[in-house]
Formats: structure tokens, sequence, C-alpha cells
């Protein structure tokens, strides 16, 4: 159950670029630390817990990666640690490097969420009247990669039960994968050529054409986009007079605790944990109501 998903797109679309932006142009290690959190905990109501696991075992890896990289490369710091064919490995780079690890797995994760609670039809409503074709091609590429593997799936499961998979000789399992990615690829071009015959075949983009939706501006749409822009005004206001201003190099800064710091904190707090409250409070009623039939 996502309840998320069901405020209006205008709503969610200011939500996901507020806490995107905030996360892409801020280094403070709180401000991250809130968006990682916030992030991670949402995408955990909204996934099946093994997909959440699985991918959490992939990103984990190339986040490490991030991390150690930077300070092979970025040798700025007052503070060395350690010298490497005579490069010195300090430790502002490699607390940058954990920092930026942290700033693109926060941004992966909301991008998950994002996609979990934004289809297709919610990004067509809102530009498909501005940039009709763009749209189209931005929505179908958003879809393309979980509508890959949900059909790689189902070719797997076929070939499993024509007893593709008894075989154990990896160079055979090669094979039958291999045979799946090329049923896979000729499937992916015949949905695309269907897909943009039936959109020509509707008229899509034609000028006059009308658009059939269902969403309606609630009130808790406006409550949310109310909680949204305030919590913006704070956590920019923080970010614009520098209050919130974290340096890693040439020395790593002390965080800032004036009051403005402290109330932009609180605000990104609200801000990133707002859709995880939600979900979960959703979630909660609904398994008490089943607890009482």
């Amino acid at each position: 159950m996502k309840v998320f998903e069901n405020y209006h797109p205008i709503v969610l679309f200011i939500y996901f670029i507020s806490v995107l932006v905030i996360a892409m142009f801020e280094t403070n290690p709180v401000i991250l630390g809130l968006t990682l959190l916030g992030g991670v905990l949402f995408a955990l109501l909204l996934v099946e817990k093994k997909r959440f696991v699985k991918d959490l075992v992939m990103i984990l890896p190339f986040m490490l990666l991030v991390a150690l990289t930077n300070p092979l490369f970025s040798h700025n710091g007052v503070t060395p640690l350690f010298f490497l064919n005579g490069n010195a490995v300090t430790l502002e780079a490699i607390l940058y490097g954990i920092d930026i690890a942290a700033m693109i797995m926060a941004v992966i994760y909301w991008f998950k969420c994002y996609q979990e609670v934004f289809g297709s039809d919610k990004f067509l409503y809102l530009f498909g009247k501005i940039i009709p074709k763009v749209a189209l091609v931005i929505s179908m590429t958003l879809r393309f990669i979980p509508l890959l593997r949900r059909q790689y799936k189902k070719i797997a499961d076929a070939q499993k039960c024509l007893g593709m998979y008894e075989d154990k000789s990896i160079i055979d399992k090669a094979k039958v994968v291999m045979k799946n990615v090329s049923i896979l690829i000729t499937w992916s071009l015949e949905n695309s050529v269907d897909t943009s015959m039936s959109m020509k075949a509707r008229g899509y983009g034609i000028k006059g054409r009308t658009n059939y939706h269902n969403f309606k501006i609630h009130k808790m749409d406006k409550i949310l986009l109310i909680i949204t822009l305030l919590m913006d005004v704070t956590v920019f206001t923080g970010m614009i007079t520098g209050n919130t201003t974290f340096w890693f190099y040439p020395e790593i800064t002390a965080i800032k605790t004036t009051p403005l710091a402290f109330t932009s904190y609180l605000a990104h707090a609200v801000l990133s944990f707002t859709p995880f409250i939600i979900e979960l409070k959703e979630n909660l009623k609904w398994k008490y109501y089943v607890w009482k039939i």
C-alpha cells in the first residue's frame, strides 16, 4: 500500500525537487545524513524487503568505492594520515569522499522513491501539454528499467518451466542467460514500435488534443504543499545566509550551531521524514483495522 502516491502530481513533483536539490547542493553532514536516512526509511516502506536488501547490497560496494577513490586522487587537506606513492592521504579527503558517497546514495534512494510513487501518468499530466514529445520520452525512460526487470523475470520463469536451467554447467547457464537477454531486447524493440504507433494513432502531441485526468487538489495536498514550501524557505534561508555552510578543504570546519542553523536542520528533518511518517501512519492504521476484523 502506497499512500504517498495519492497526493496531487504537482505537490509530489515540488516535494521531490525540493529534497533532491538540497541533497545535491549541500555538503553539510547533518543535512546529508537526514536526507539519506529519510530516503532509506521511505524506500523501506515502499519496496519489497527482498528487493530492498538486494538493492542495498548492490549500492553499498559502489558507495565504498566512491569514498575510497577520492583520497587517492585528491590530496588536499592539512591533516595527512599516511603517504601512498609519495602522495599524502589526508583526513579531509577521506571524509569528503564519505560525504560525496552519502550524497550519491541519498539521491539514488530518493529517485527510487520518486519512481515508486510518481508514475508515468503523473509526469505526462504535468508536462504532456508543455513538451509532449520530451515528456513521453522521459516517461518511457523512467519506466524502462523496472519494465525490463519484470519482463526478464517472466522470460526466465518461462525458460525454467521448459527445463532450460536443469544443466548445472556454467557455460550452459551463460548461454541461457544470453538467450534470455536476446529475447528481452527483441521484446523491447517490438514494444517500442507498438507504443509509438499507439501514441500516433491516438493523436498524442497534436494541437488541441484533450487529455483526461482524475487529479484533483484536496485538503491534504494543500497541507503537504504548505509544509514543503515552509521547510524549503527555512532551509534555503540557512543555506543562503551561510548558517549551514560546511567545508572540508583546506581544513574541516565546525558544524554551525546558531539558532538559524538549528532551525534549518529541524526544517530539513521535517521535510525528509514527512513521507515516511505519512506512509508509516497509514500502514499502522491498516494493520490495526485488519487486526480488529
